[in-house]
């Protein structure tokens, strides 16, 4: 009796001398650096979500005026602190389209506060790409059509109204023009001075790095809260809204590079013994071009996560001194500036909607720190 050998677990392919038997195991490392940071990054779903999220956050910025159905500071005296509005749908059993009822206002003498009445008799179309108050596209392009109005009569306050009869949900797209712009331009105004300051200390060492070491120190050894009223303090009253927003920016950007310096510093000392960094110095190349070509692009992947991380926390700087009335000020509208008329915790316990714009803040900075904790986890080769 003869045993058949069983081919199913045998390669019948030719033998190629040279071949490389590993070549199918590491197929899935051959791909770009790029392409393997995605593959890992999208398996963090929580970062996925808040990138997405912020991408879209920052494309609706230019065309806010286009989504919100009232300007900045557009004012209904007669619907003052009106609550939040749903939009319906249906209307007897009977599907109508997206619709709003008219709504009229009461003073409660005995509550002291204002009480709406609903007419729920006669369901009022929203008008879509309508003609409204003017705004620029982008701050350049003029245009007055709205992706959606109130019909004529009737008011939609999707997020309330404020003591001015401002709508909330229009101010909060067009503080999103300030509060998260703030963050960027701080954001680029930190990694110029961390970088340089730091890739200086790191790479020549010696009395310019005892000199930026001190001044670091220096700085951090100021409490920062005061530090900031300070500054924001001294920014002259008379500025515009544009000139304020730029100089508190800066500040910001200021007072935060001297943490990003010493991370530089310290991955720079560590690189510049590294035989390739040697080699280039042999070559004749500049210090600038080692640091430039060399060094940064060893580093980059944690200052791309650490920018993430970073500005939250500019965000959180302009909130917190336009609250206290010393950042941005009216007619300008930030999420700081929106909290700073809605302070009063006694107009909060009866119209809790004019608290609504702590949300975005909260949202956007989880959102920022969950970014953040995707791209560091998917940047750093030793992460599982």
């Amino acid at each position: 009796m003869s045993i058949q050998p069983d081919n199913r677990f045998v390669d019948t392919e030719p033998w190629v001398d040279g071949a490389d038997l590993s070549a199918p195991e590491r197929a899935e490392f051959d791909a770009p650096s790029y392409v393997l940071i995605w593959r890992k990054f999208r398996r963090h779903k929580l970062g996925l979500v808040s990138g997405l999220f912020l991408l879209i956050c920052y494309l609706i910025l230019p065309v806010a005026g286009f989504v919100a159905p009232y300007t900045a500071n557009e004012r209904s005296a007669d619907y003052l602190y009106h609550p939040p509005q749903e939009i319906n749908l249906w209307h007897e059993g009977r599907f109508i389209g997206p619709h709003v009822f008219a709504t009229t206002a009461i003073a409660d003498l005995e509550n002291y506060r204002w009480r709406y009445d609903i007419d729920t008799t006669t369901p009022m179309k929203l008008h879509f790409f309508c003609e409204g108050a003017d705004y620029k596209i982008a701050g350049l392009i003029a245009s007055d059509t709205h992706l959606f109005c109130a019909p004529k009569g009737a008011t939609v306050f999707l997020w309330g109204s404020d003591r001015l009869g401002r709508d909330v949900f229009s101010r909060i797209l067009y503080g999103a023009q300030l509060s998260l712009t703030v963050g960027i331009i701080g954001i680029t105004v930190s990694f110029i001075l961390g970088i340089f300051f730091g890739a200086m200390a790191g790479y020549f060492g010696g009395k310019t790095d005892w000199t930026i070491n001190r001044a670091i120190e220096i700085l951090r050894s100021l409490p920062e809260l005061p530090l900031w009223l300070a500054l924001s303090a001294a920014v002259p009253s008379n500025w515009g809204p544009v000139a304020v927003f730029f100089i508190i920016s800066i500040i910001l950007g200021i007072l935060d590079w001297p943490g990003l310096a010493r991370a530089v510093r310290a991955k720079f000392l560590s690189l510049r013994e590294e035989e390739y960094v040697r080699a280039a110095e042999m070559m004749g190349a500049k210090p600038s071009r080692v640091i430039r070509r060399h060094l940064l692009p060893n580093f980059m992947s944690h200052l791309i996560a650490s920018a993430t991380l970073s500005i939250p926390a500019m965000i959180l700087g302009e909130t917190a001194l336009s609250f206290l009335g010393l950042g941005l000020r009216a007619p300008a509208v930030s999420w700081g500036v929106m909290l700073n008329d809605a302070q009063n915790l006694a107009s909060i316990e009866i119209y809790p909607w004019t608290a609504i714009p702590m949300l975005p803040i909260i949202v956007v900075v989880l959102a920022f720190n969950f970014l953040g904790d995707g791209l560091r986890a998917s940047l750093d080769p030793y992460t599982s």
